[in-house]
């Protein structure tokens, strides 16, 4: 019953308002509700902080929990890997923290999106329109007025996320990175890199991208980041400088951190969800080519 009110209500004030003005109404009810849960973020546990606003899960909560438990100098982000901005980790922050940023896509159609929405000419948001490489990306980077300044970096590409956070040459206070749980908690492994890599839309092979959570834990540390939670999702990690920590926010270990997704991702060519258990889908990905590092 609730859904079927829930789709009415939908469907009325789309007829009602038109797309673009319901589209415009419900995302001011997002950042109403968002700044409520904002201002009411006072827990200490990591996790319990989670709620989402723009983040594809309750990523938003934890970065607000990070930012409000360690010191800033500068709100600028830079987030790789957007789609269409209507699900990101930085949008929270650019509309109601009015944070200033840039986003990189490499699809034109997504920055051409992004472009005709209210925010673009509201806020303080750069974009470009490039696929990234780690050949190209501290030049994309680089060419940002206000590059120095970035304090969160945010990686998504669903692919060579490993070696764009090793090549990538700034050094922000927060990082959040995807990993791909399915490789488990113990193995440090990512996929080679090869810079065309784009994951594929369809089959058993989608699920095959990324690094494991134990190798993005090696490579923050090796960067002087720790580790300190992941989302209970298990699709995003989220790293702090070691010289930010404090008693709230703590390093984490990968033991403590890992959490395993549940979601299904394996479609057919019909668009379809493919279900696979854990252990079928671990023993495909492990038959793969996979680095060591």
């Amino acid at each position: 019953m609730i859904k079927f009110l829930k789709r009415n209500i939908k469907n009325y004030l789309e007829k009602l308002l038109g797309l673009d003005k319901y589209l415009s109404k419900q995302n001011q009810i997002k950042l109403l509700l968002g700044n409520i849960l904002e201002k009411n973020n006072n827990l200490t546990d990591i996790n319990k902080a989670e709620f989402k606003v723009f983040s594809q899960f309750g990523e938003d909560g934890i970065i607000d929990f990070i930012i409000k438990n360690i010191s800033l100098k500068n709100k600028v982000f830079l987030e790789i890997g957007t789609e269409n901005y209507e699900e990101a980790n930085t949008r929270f922050l650019l509309e109601n923290g009015h944070w200033s940023g840039l986003i990189i896509d490499g699809e034109k159609e997504h920055i051409n999106y992004i472009k005709k929405q209210d925010y673009y000419w509201k806020y303080d948001l750069n974009v470009i329109n490039n696929f990234v490489t780690i050949e190209n990306i501290n030049n994309l980077i680089e060419n940002y007025k206000n590059y120095k300044n970035i304090s969160l970096l945010s990686i998504d590409i669903d692919g060579n996320d490993y070696w764009l956070w090793k090549e990538i040459n700034i050094d922000p206070a927060i990082v959040v990175i995807e990993y791909n749980s399915r490789y488990g908690k113990d193995r440090s492994v990512t996929i080679p890199y090869k810079s065309d890599f784009t994951r594929p839309k369809f089959g058993k092979k989608k699920i095959y991208y990324g690094a494991s959570l134990q190798a993005l834990n090696k490579l923050g540390n090796s960067k002087g980041y720790s580790l300190v939670a992941t989302n209970v999702a298990g699709n995003n990690a989220f790293f702090v400088k070691k010289n930010c920590l404090s008693k709230v926010l703590k390093e984490q270990s990968v033991n403590n951190c890992y959490t395993e997704n549940k979601f299904s991702e394996i479609l057919n060519k019909n668009n379809e969800i493919e279900k696979y258990s854990a252990n079928e889908e671990k023993e495909y990905l492990f038959s793969l080519p996979l680095e060591e590092v």
